[in-house]
């Protein structure tokens, strides 16, 4: 029986990373083999609603006002726009739809308009996910209530490494507005950034914060870095690739109910490299060309990797919920 724990150490998170790497991979998929099939994939589709002209000063991000990338900014998408992409989407077997905005946080009229998205794409038979940034503890229980299933707010990296990344936003504002989706009763969908410059160590730690929250995400989004020109990480050394398995593997292990997700940064990722952490643990992915401002594969490439792989999608809304213990549930 895979024991879920809250109570990790740095040290033993470490440990875990220094592995042999065939024994990581051993342990890390044979604990990802008794709490999930190995063989389905959960697909999501991410669109970016509101594009552009972020406030934040986020080094890795494209969206930001601070940063001179070139990038236009966009008005929150018409609900006809988000109804288009959220059906093809699901005719392209995604079960989960996430739409992201640009902002620090959300004012209560922007909430509104992103609520009617919300019900639509729900009345559609798909899961919901939002990025919104920071939320007030009233507007998490706002989104609970029109049905939201999953608030995605990443923690990006260690709370020591945190500031070299960015300065307008705290860690602890990070974790409170986890809290708030947390008390409100929505799945939490919390992960990270690889290859911003973090050490291992930071690596574990970010790690360590999320398996140590009350309860561990439902949803790890795990990112390798897209270098966007004109963003001060544009230029850094590119994390080895291995060292992203083994990223992945340590998650799996300390988060053994948890969905993790390959995000983005797979269109710098061979077949091989996807194979590698789909059998250390990650069963869940973004589908489609697109991820908010940076590529993705394209869906053929996909479904062609799928095939050779023998890995098919998950089928079925709420399909993660049905995967968490009691405790996770309740």
């Amino acid at each position: 029986m895979v024991e879920v724990r809250n109570n990790w150490n740095t040290e033993d998170i470490e440990a875990l990373f220094d592995l042999p790497f065939n024994d990581l991979m051993c342990k890390s998929h044979s604990i990802h083999r008794e709490c999930f099939n190995p063989n389905e994939v959960q697909i999501s589709t991410l669109l970016s609603i509101k594009t552009g002209a972020c406030p934040e000063d986020c080094s890795y991000c494209s969206q930001s006002s601070k940063n001179d990338t070139g990038l236009e900014r966009e008005r929150l998408l018409p609900i006809s726009e988000v109804v288009e992409a959220a059906t093809e989407a699901k005719n392209n077997g995604a079960t989960r739809f996430c739409m992201g905005a640009a902002w620090r946080n959300p004012t209560d009229k922007s909430l509104d308009h992103v609520i009617e998205m919300i019900k639509t794409v729900k009345d559609m038979g798909m899961e919901t996910c939002v990025t919104l940034g920071m939320l007030k503890e009233q507007q998490a229980q706002k989104l609970k209530e029109v049905g939201l299933d999953y608030y995605n707010h990443n923690l990006d990296t260690s709370p020591e490494f945190y500031g070299t990344v960015i300065s307008t936003r705290t860690y602890q504002d990070r974790l409170d507005t986890l809290e708030h989706v947390r008390n409100a009763g929505i799945n939490v969908c919390s992960g990270g950034i690889l290859g911003m410059g973090e050490t291992r160590r930071d690596r574990a730690r970010l790690l360590q914060e999320l398996a140590n929250l009350p309860q561990h995400p439902e949803s790890v989004p795990i990112n390798d870095l897209v270098q966007v020109k004109g963003t001060p990480l544009d230029g850094i050394d590119k994390l080895d690739p291995f060292e992203f398995i083994r990223t992945i593997a340590v998650a799996r292990i300390i988060m053994p109910k948890s969905y993790v997700r390959l995000s983005a940064g797979r269109t710098e990722m061979n077949d091989e490299m996807q194979a590698w952490c789909f059998f250390a643990g990650a069963n869940s992915m973004f589908y489609g060309d697109r991820l908010l401002t940076t590529d993705n594969p394209e869906e053929s490439h996909d479904q062609q990797l799928f095939t050779r792989l023998d890995i098919n999608p998950e089928k079925g809304i709420n399909s993660e919920q049905e995967n968490m213990p009691e405790k996770q549930l309740a």
